[in-house]
């Protein structure tokens, strides 16, 4: 589903993988996602452009920003061009994408850079992103750049992490609403590189630029929260094509560990086990309790504890309700569960012939997840 290719002109600096979610109504949108300028959104974007055009494709420029890097110059001379619109802001000619001549045009696809930016007064739209949506309307397809300090979700963060207030923003289900989605991504070092060369800015604006967002600290937090937000766009698209082709067994990007907590006996002794093999695998966890009948005083304490020390750790709790093998399958199966770790059974002889055994039950039906069953809680 992922597929990794060299975006950049030094292939051994950059990667980009790709997603391709399922296709909305009007034109397609393709969104190349990026941690910071200079990366290669741009020579990405434009790089498929020639190679779809060479393919036959209808496809055209709307607004590329080539900051006179050659490599994107000499690509965007290959290409059609749709005339930019003037206006007269401040004294100054202020050039902006033409969205009528675009609509007009009605190419099969159009080419728009830096999804984020403002428009000048005057124009259609207040923002970029809003005529991409307009084109998107009209069923005009769209190639376009965004870099993860633009996403309106992150913006307390980015400010956070960067000191730095971000005025552009592009709404989250912008990017939930794409077709398709490309991780261009380059080293933090490498990029440092790129901008000590001048590869990225002119000499000019260097020590600006730098002094805002080009620190290996900053940078090297952008791109974890941009391989994050992909990562979490990965999980969603392999959890609807389950749910499309009716796939009932696990398939996680990664491994997900099921603490299965009773109010009979004390859990701590199972929470701390699944926290640790959680650490050692890297793994995400949930400690998940079914109720099943009211409890007692003893009871609501234990489970108190329990989830006290899953609080601790860090560790989100889930309580079901219903027969407690059923409850703990459908959940396994819907959050495509890797490992569970449960309790020795409390049940006696009679009630497992009466009710089965949970862990007989679970072993039975979940046949592609791995069980841990720890010994007694030694504090019980």
């Amino acid at each position: 589903m992922q597929e990794t290719k060299h975006a950049t002109p030094d292939p051994s600096e950059a990667m980009v993988e790709s997603i391709s979610p399922n296709v909305d109504s009007g034109g397609r949108l393709k969104i190349f996602l990026g941690y910071a300028p200079g990366v290669g959104k741009s020579y990405a974007m434009l790089d498929e452009s020639v190679r779809r055009k060479g393919r036959g494709q209808d496809i055209v420029v709307g607004w590329v920003e080539t900051r006179n890097r050659p490599d994107n110059v000499e690509l965007l001379q290959d290409l059609e061009t749709i005339p930019t619109k003037h206006f007269e802001v401040g004294g100054k000619t202020v050039e902006e994408l033409d969205l009528e001549a675009i609509q007009k045009r009605a190419p099969g696809m159009v080419l728009i850079d830096d999804l984020p930016h403002t428009n000048a007064l005057g124009s259609k739209n207040a923002r970029r992103w809003q005529d991409v949506v307009e084109l998107l309307e009209s069923k005009i397809s769209v190639m376009t750049t965004l870099d993860i300090r633009n996403l309106e979700s992150l913006n307390d963060k980015v400010a956070e992490l960067t000191g730095v207030h971000v005025d552009e923003t592009v709404p989250d289900q912008l990017l939930q609403r794409a077709d398709e989605v490309e991780l261009v991504d380059l080293t933090p070092r490498a990029l440092m590189h790129r901008l000590e060369r001048g590869a990225i800015y002119p000499p000019e604006e260097l020590k600006e630029r730098q002094l805002e967002w080009f620190t290996e600290g900053t940078l090297s937090a952008l791109r974890e929260l941009a391989l994050r937000e992909m990562a979490g766009t990965v999980d969603e698209e392999v959890e609807e094509y389950r749910k499309r082709e009716r796939i009932e067994r696990p398939w996680a990007a990664h491994d997900r560990i099921m603490i299965c907590l009773s109010p009979t006996r004390p859990g701590l002794r199972l929470v701390r086990r699944g926290w640790r093999i959680a650490q050692r695998m890297h793994a995400e966890m949930v400690a998940v309790y079914v109720e099943d009948h009211s409890l007692g005083d003893k009871e609501r304490l234990v489970l108190h504890d329990d989830f006290n020390l899953a609080d601790r750790l860090g560790i989100p709790t889930e309580t079901l309700r219903g027969n407690v093998a059923a409850a703990l399958i459908e959940y396994a199966r819907k959050n495509s569960v890797t490992h569970i770790v449960l309790g020795h059974s409390e049940r006696t002889r009679m009630q497992e012939m009466v009710h089965g055994s949970i862990i007989s039950a679970l072993a039975r039906e979940l046949k592609t997840i791995d069980i841990l069953v720890v010994a007694s809680d030694s504090e019980a």
